[in-house]
C-alpha cells in the first residue's frame, strides 16, 4: 500500500474550486485549471438562466483571461459569482494575478497586439464578448480583469 505524500494531498485540496455564498474561487496555475474554470462558469451561467450561446460566450471569455494568467503570470485566481442589480441579474467574473503587469493597457486592448505567440484577440475579444469589461494593471504587481454578463431575460438596459 502506497501512501500519498501529505503535501500532494494538501496541494490538491488547495486547487479545488471553493464556493461560498454562490461565489466560486478557482486557483489558476495549469491547463486543467482553465478547464475547471470554464466548466464552473458555464454551470453558473446555466443556473442563472443564460442561453446556450451566452454560456459559450461566458466560457470563452473565462478561458481567454485564464490563459493569460498562465502565459504571463504563471498563477492567479478566477472568482465567479452571480449578482443582481434589481431587476437585472448576471454573472461576475474576476481574474487576478500577481504577475508582471501590463505596461500599456491601451496597446494591449488593440486587436492584433500580442506580446506572446497569440493573435492578440484575447483581451479585446473578451471586451466584445462580455457586457462590461474593466482591466487594471500595475507593472510589477499584477493584473485584475473584471467582466460582467447580464442575463437577457432580465436585461432592461443599462
Amino acid at each position: 500500500m502506497r501512501n500519498e505524500p501529505q503535501e500532494s494531498l494538501i496541494s490538491k485540496l488547495a486547487k479545488a474550486p471553493i464556493s461560498v455564498n454562490g461565489e466560486i474561487r478557482i486557483p489558476i496555475s495549469s491547463d486543467a485549471d482553465i478547464v475547471i474554470a470554464r466548466q464552473q462558469g458555464r454551470a453558473m451561467a446555466e443556473q442563472l438562466g443564460f442561453s446556450a450561446s451566452d454560456m459559450t460566450i461566458i466560457a470563452t471569455a473565462i478561458s481567454e483571461v485564464a490563459r493569460n494568467i498562465i502565459n504571463f503570470a504563471r498563477r492567479g485566481e478566477m472568482i465567479m459569482s452571480p449578482f443582481q442589480r434589481s431587476p437585472r441579474r448576471g454573472i461576475l467574473v474576476v481574474a487576478r494575478d500577481q504577475g508582471p503587469g501590463i505596461p500599456d493597457i491601451h496597446l494591449a486592448m488593440q486587436d492584433g497586439y500580442s506580446t506572446g505567440k497569440g493573435l492578440g484577440m484575447g483581451l479585446p475579444g473578451c471586451r466584445r464578448l462580455m457586457d462590461e469589461f474593466e482591466i487594471q494593471s500595475d507593472v510589477g504587481k499584477g493584473t485584475t480583469v473584471v467582466m460582467k454578463k447580464w442575463s437577457p431575460e432580465y436585461d432592461t438596459g443599462p
